[in-house]
């Protein structure tokens, strides 16, 4: 990418988008429109750290798209990278309706906007979309995915419009694994349990894990492929970067593929806050059961065999990291 190039990110203010934007800045990057509904959470406060051209609304922005209207004022922003991580991630949220226009319609719209005005298009999928993982962590298994929740299958529609119409010949998928990081104490709920632990352990020196339900699993000993956001935010720039990879388009899972327990993590966890381990075990919500993932590990051969060569940051390292980020918020 050329150091005159433009970006729209969508989800901007979030997780990943600002830390992506973020990762920008220090290579250079400022001309971006970033793209998000702020609404009345904390969100706001990841912007100030960041450098950018303008922010827009994501429904002024999507209307402003349908009404054909101009961006930015510059001849070169059609030739934009266009980041799409903009969506409702809440895995409980039980609108589907609401879920289908804001991560499926909405993402239709976007996708075929960016075919039209010559940009590369990357966006967000997720592990939801594996479900149980009966058939695997393969991108090749489109279509015999199951997701557990109204979120999961929101983002596998879209994956499904993209196959079965070959927008993948020119596009870019990627399917975030449990990503976790320094930004996310808008999500309310839906934090990592490494935050969550963080303030948990912060105010009561101890930290609550969920039983287990599965008789494969002791309790926590579920698993997870956990990725620190440093990492998946480069990943996601590499595969932008390669006109190659542009070229041919296609969806990526976005993990480590390596599986950790859920006590792997509470154990970095106390050791990156210098506290001794104090784990109790609480019963999972009946309405949770169902739609629980005990396993997930990412196969990685096809995004390794882009020739990313990058070494993953571990748990530990990650934790230690992020800990040491929010401790300077103190």
């Amino acid at each position: 990418m050329s150091y005159d190039a433009y970006f729209i990110v969508t989800g901007g203010a979030g997780l990943i988008g600002s830390n992506l934007i973020e990762e920008l800045n220090q290579r250079g990057h400022y001309k971006i429109l970033i793209v998000d509904h702020l609404g009345s959470s904390e969100k706001w406060k990841n912007l100030t750290r960041l450098r950018f051209l303008d922010y827009i609304e994501k429904d002024t922005f999507i209307k402003s798209i349908l009404k054909g209207r101009t961006l930015i004022g510059s001849p070169d922003f059609k030739y934009a990278n266009f980041i799409h991580l903009g969506a409702c991630s809440s895995t409980t949220e039980t609108n589907a309706s609401y879920l289908i226009e804001n991560n499926f319609h909405y993402t239709k719209i976007l996708c075929e906007y960016a075919i039209q005005q010559g940009m590369r298009f990357l966006y967000a999928s997720s592990a939801a979309t594996y479900g149980l993982g009966e058939f695997g962590y393969s991108e090749d298994n489109l279509e015999s995915l199951k997701p557990l929740n109204m979120y999961g299958y929101s983002k596998h529609l879209f994956d499904l419009y993209a196959h079965r119409r070959g927008l993948f010949d020119k596009i870019i998928g990627v399917k975030y694994f449990n990503v976790f990081g320094y930004g996310e104490a808008h999500k309310g709920d839906m934090r990592s349990v490494v935050l969550k632990g963080y303030e948990q352990i912060k105010n009561t020196g101890k930290l609550s894990l969920f039983k287990s339900y599965h008789p494969n699993y002791k309790d926590g000993e579920q698993k997870r492929d956990f990725l620190y956001v440093k990492d998946a935010v480069k990943m996601t720039l590499h595969l932008l970067n390669l006109e190659t990879i542009y070229e041919e388009g296609g969806l990526y899972n976005i993990g480590r593929g390596i599986a950790e327990t859920w006590l792997d993590l509470a154990h970095a966890l106390f050791k990156a806050m210098g506290k001794e381990p104090n784990i109790e075990f609480i019963d999972m919500p009946d309405y949770l059961k169902p739609k629980y993932q005990y396993y997930t590990c990412a196969d990685m051969s096809r995004f390794l065999s882009t020739g990313y060569s990058r070494p993953f940051t571990s748990l530990e390292e990650a934790i230690q990291d992020y800990v040491n980020l929010l401790e300077k918020e103190v």
